[in-house]
């Protein structure tokens, strides 16, 4: 699952639909979305420990929202 949604995010960054399409067929629709959600957390949380921010002011300037 962890795997899926690693190509999954990867190739959906690098706008390789190929691949995409590919991760989406190894898992469930379901267990593909934890593990993305799962990625999006850690990474969340990665940026935040970097650049010494609170995850919820990356988490939303990463989504181009105003810094509430």
């Amino acid at each position: 699952m962890f795997e899926a949604a690693a190509v999954y995010v990867a190739a959906r960054a690098e706008d390789d639909q190929e691949l995409v399409d590919e991760a989406e067929g190894w898992v469930s629709p379901e267990a593909l979305s934890f593990g993305v959600s799962e990625l999006a957390c850690r990474a969340v949380i990665a940026l935040a420990r970097e650049r010494g921010e609170p995850p919820q002011t990356v988490a939303r300037r990463l989504l181009g929202l105003p810094v509430a």
